[in-house]
């Protein structure tokens, strides 16, 4: 066992929920205790476990059988200690006072974050504040910057494309135009990926703004073609030409006025065109949940034991990720506040281009 100055470390996970936390955690608290001989403390429900002191401590026995489980055996929250904080009336605790209380009560030399762009955003400020913090890219969303992939994102690509397979079998049976609605907010991803993995014929994603006469026009020709069916990935924040006009309050009083979600509102805007009767399927929370792929698995443990890596180092104020096929430690403030969009010369758009997918650009 090797001998480090570091003697505990904090660990938290934050956000949304992905596949491959559990074993994010199994792996960090695997190689801490067994390799490094630091102690581990577990902080329930993401930062407002930190800033409750609602913590105890992890062994290798109570994390032993979470590399299969999905979900986060931590809980998690999605409190932002830097986002208009409040006094707590017991304590006269701001969040990011209390968040140093506990970490000088806990006698941690480091903190562990999982999490997604707001979680490692504030990781980055706590940084800042002068605590010694490590962050880990959890989405299924794929839109961190400075990592080419985030553990949850192949799960979540898994279970989008397995489900447009399931739903093609009654398109085709039926001869019907099926949207199916994806996840991704801000960044497409999970749509790219999903609808070009199911074989989809119209994918709209946050980047492209779409004309519903184009992909009108493209819905038209496929049933005209012979092929008989449609299939339509939609992401949640998939955008109109007329919306990526409006800023950002104008957009969201917007969308605050529809009364369903994003591929519903495609569906009634083609069937106002085209006159077909669209089906609409709305995966959700169903990409989130479930076991973690073989491959976010692997990718999760990675990103685990090297995050210990770097605490046994002293190597602190980093974000694990992985570019060019290598784990590596890059600076916080590199993801903090940022997000991984799609980019106008991404090859993979192209790549559906070239096997006729409409974006409806």
């Amino acid at each position: 066992m090797l001998n480090s100055t570091v003697k505990t470390i904090g660990i938290l996970t934050s956000g949304g929920d992905a596949p491959g936390l559990n074993a994010a955690i199994r792996g960090v608290c695997y190689s801490c205790i067994d390799k490094y001989g630091i102690k581990v403390v577990g902080f329930r429900d993401g930062y407002r476990g930190l800033i409750n002191g609602d913590a105890f401590s992890l062994s290798k026995e109570n994390v032993s059988d979470l590399l299969a489980e999905g979900g986060t055996f931590l809980g998690t929250s999605r409190c932002k200690p830097f986002k208009k904080p409040v006094e707590d009336p017991e304590t006269g605790l701001l969040p990011v006072d209390a968040i140093k209380k506990n970490y000088k009560k806990f006698k941690l030399d480091g903190l562990i974050v999982l999490g997604g762009n707001g979680t490692n955003t504030t990781a980055s400020l706590l940084a800042q504040e002068g605590l010694n913090v490590i962050g880990l890219p959890k989405t299924i969303d794929n839109d961190i910057v400075g990592t080419d992939v985030t553990f949850g994102f192949h799960t979540a690509v898994q279970v989008a494309t397995d489900s447009i397979d399931r739903i093609r079998s009654t398109a085709r049976s039926h001869g019907r135009i099926m949207v199916v609605e994806v996840m991704g907010h801000k960044a497409g991803w999970l749509g790219l990926y999903s609808a070009i993995a199911g074989g989809a014929d119209v994918c709209l994603i946050p980047e492209i703004p779409y004309d519903i006469n184009v992909v009108a026009q493209s819905v038209m020709e496929k049933q005209n073609s012979g092929k008989g069916y449609t299939i339509i990935v939609v992401a949640e924040g998939a955008l109109s030409k007329e919306e990526a006009k409006l800023d950002k309050k104008a957009l969201k009083k917007a969308r605050a006025s529809m009364e369903q979600s994003i591929g519903f509102r495609v569906a009634k805007e083609l069937e106002a065109v085209i006159g077909n009767e669209i089906r609409v399927t709305v995966l959700g929370y169903l990409q989130r949940g479930g076991v973690p792929s073989p491959y976010d698995r692997v990718l999760a443990t990675q990103f685990g034991t090297y995050a210990a890596d770097l605490a046994f180092k002293g190597e602190f104020g980093k974000l694990v990720a992985m570019q060019n096929n290598a784990v590596v430690g890059i600076p916080l403030e590199t993801c903090a506040g940022k997000v991984k969009n799609i980019q106008n010369d991404e090859p993979l758009v192209q790549t559906g281009k070239s096997v006729g997918i409409c974006f409806g650009d």
